[in-house]
């Protein structure tokens, strides 16, 4: 089958298209035929990627861990449309076929196409877990959500504004309507503005940037406010706050499936920035794409006839 995968190169690892041997699905997983999958830019990175579960050194790394597609085997309902995640140690989506969980994995609705659903799990699952599982917001708080038109942030202002919170957004001057109709508040130019000048006493920020974004929006915390980040470079941080403000999204069928009914209700809405082909999966791993900074890239490996 076809696919991208990290290959060994004199400038570095670098993605290349490869033939390589359909997976075969375990006991409790399915063999999905992908029709589309998300790109995590920051993938190639992430340890999981260049290691194995135990440690050594992994190599011809298969990325995108979120996908949607067709049950091929491994399942009683074999042609059953489906979406979801894999586990971030195994070979990814960037394939014409991948292996998951069956428990990680919904059935798609109908109204949805493959690249829309493809860009749900990761991002609505993290926006989530962040702020409902671990910071635990509630009605009438005030979050602050940095970035607040990418992949992750998304879904983060919808599932904020959802739980009655007051939500600010910092993004550039070009998406402050787009967040605006997510469901921000307050949204602030991070380039003509800096946020902590205009916003104090915030019980939760939600930040997938990192560096100093991350260092000066401690100040903005209100007494026993909470932070929750997702920027891996924390993994290595000494900060003992960042230490607990930093986790990693697992893949989770209850809250997915919860997500499903508000899609499917209106409540939530995707977006993709951009569909592309297979072939130019490297350029939006290498920030070469242009686009408009809005939700998720995704990239087709099937050929997609409508809904």
């Amino acid at each position: 089958m076809r696919a991208l995968r990290l290959t060994e190169t004199p400038q570095g690892q670098m993605l290349a298209e490869a033939d390589v041997p359909r997976p075969q699905p375990g006991p409790t997983e399915l063999l999905i035929r992908v029709c589309a999958a998300g790109v995590t830019k920051t993938e190639l990175q992430w340890y999981p990627t260049l290691h194995t579960k135990t440690g050594e050194k992994r190599v011809g790394a298969i990325p995108c861990h979120e996908f949607s597609g067709v049950v091929d085997a491994g399942d009683a309902a074999t042609g059953r449309e489906v979406f979801g995640m894999n586990d971030w140690f195994a070979d990814g989506a960037l394939a014409e076929y991948c292996v998951a969980p069956s428990a990680s994995v919904v059935s798609k609705p109908s109204v949805l196409s493959h690249a829309e659903a493809a860009s749900i799990p990761i991002g609505a699952l993290t926006a989530w877990q962040g702020l409902l599982d671990r910071a635990h917001l509630q009605p009438g708080e005030r979050v602050l959500i940095h970035g607040g038109a990418g992949a992750v942030r998304v879904f983060a202002i919808q599932l904020a504004a959802q739980q009655g919170a007051h939500v600010i957004a910092t993004a550039s001057s070009a998406n402050l309507d787009f967040t605006g109709s997510l469901g921000a508040e307050q949204s602030i130019d991070y380039r003509a503005s800096r946020f902590e000048d205009l916003l104090q006493n915030a019980d939760v920020v939600f930040d997938t940037v990192g560096g100093d974004t991350l260092d000066r929006s401690w100040s903005v915390l209100r007494p026993g406010g909470r932070l929750v980040m997702i920027v891996s470079t924390a993994e290595n941080s000494t900060d003992s706050r960042v230490k607990k403000a930093f986790f990693i999204v697992e893949p989770n069928r209850e809250q997915l499936t919860e997500v499903v009914r508000r899609v499917a209700q209106g409540q939530i809405r995707t977006v993709v920035d951009a569909v592309i082909p297979l072939s130019e999966a490297p350029l939006a791993y290498h920030g070469e794409l242009e686009r408009r900074g809005r939700g998720k890239i995704v990239v087709a490996l099937q050929e997609n006839k409508g809904r």
